[in-house]
């Protein structure tokens, strides 16, 4: 695994037209640590995680990995950087095998060009067999079984059921050895068990340096597993601080917790 970085986004604000969907926002992941941030639909929450991901550039703001301006930077350069992201909706090979997928991820570790690395993956989804999985076995074996996926590791990614998926989309994350790691409701879909899995899985890679910063709706992942929360409500920050504080807060508790979630 690779040490972790701090992620920050400074005094995000992104407008569409005369909607303004996130307002001078500031948020930051740091190494080690599970950052989580929540809030009622419509908060501005995917917004913000866009921007930070480099789906979506701010109107005003800068977006910094250790100190410097990725701002500008596309998604695939982000990555290269060191910064891993999974998806609210489900974004895996369906006719890859579990670890093909798994090893795509470790693919993106390489110093590749891009159009290399996607015409790899290409070739992989028409059935074209690489040597993907044995040059990154090693790696995408020890993800498997962080996940508890071994046991469907040669089944075709679309024949599992979605809460799976999550998990898979995750290992796939995982592989490319992220710096800082950004997953949008990564508990979508899962049972309780997956749940527990989840949990213990976000601990074992923060406590290996990685910086966590997670988007999700079940709050009681959130406060068993952050350490520190991000409210947000109506495109701008409510409050931030530890699961406790958040918990307690009157306004979070107002605009969110007893009205969209257990408190």
């Amino acid at each position: 695994m690779s040490g972790g970085a701090r992620l920050e986004g400074i005094g995000i604000t992104k407008r569409y037209g005369g909607l303004t969907a996130v307002d001078d926002v500031s948020v930051s992941a740091s190494p080690a640590q599970v950052t989580a941030l929540i809030g009622p639909n419509g908060a501005g929450k995917t917004t913000l995680f866009q921007c930070l991901t480099g789906v979506e550039r701010p109107d005003t703001g800068r977006v910094l990995l250790d100190g410097r301006d990725i701002t500008d930077v596309s998604p695939d350069g982000r990555a290269r950087l060191g910064v891993g992201r999974t998806f609210q909706r489900l974004a895996v090979f369906p006719t890859m095998s579990v670890a093909d997928n798994l090893a795509v991820g470790a693919e993106n570790r390489t110093s590749a060009p891009a159009v290399v690395r996607l015409g790899t993956m290409l070739l992989g989804i028409l059935g074209f067999q690489f040597s993907d999985v044995q040059r990154h076995g090693g790696r995408v074996d020890e993800v498997l079984d962080l996940l508890e996926l071994r046991a469907v590791r040669d089944e075709l990614a679309g024949t599992l059921p979605t809460g799976m998926l999550r998990l898979v989309e995750l290992g796939r994350a995982l592989c490319h050895d992220p710096t800082v790691l950004l997953l949008d409701e990564p508990a979508s879909g899962l049972d309780s068990e997956e749940t527990a899995n989840l949990q213990q899985v976000l601990r074992d890679v923060a406590a290996g340096g990685t910086a966590i910063l997670l988007v999700e709706h079940d709050v009681d992942l959130v406060f068993d597993v952050a350490d520190r929360v991000y409210a947000m409500a109506e495109g701008q920050l409510l409050a931030s601080g530890t699961p406790d504080e958040i918990r307690t807060h009157a306004a979070v508790r107002e605009a969110y917790l007893d009205v969209g979630a257990a408190p």
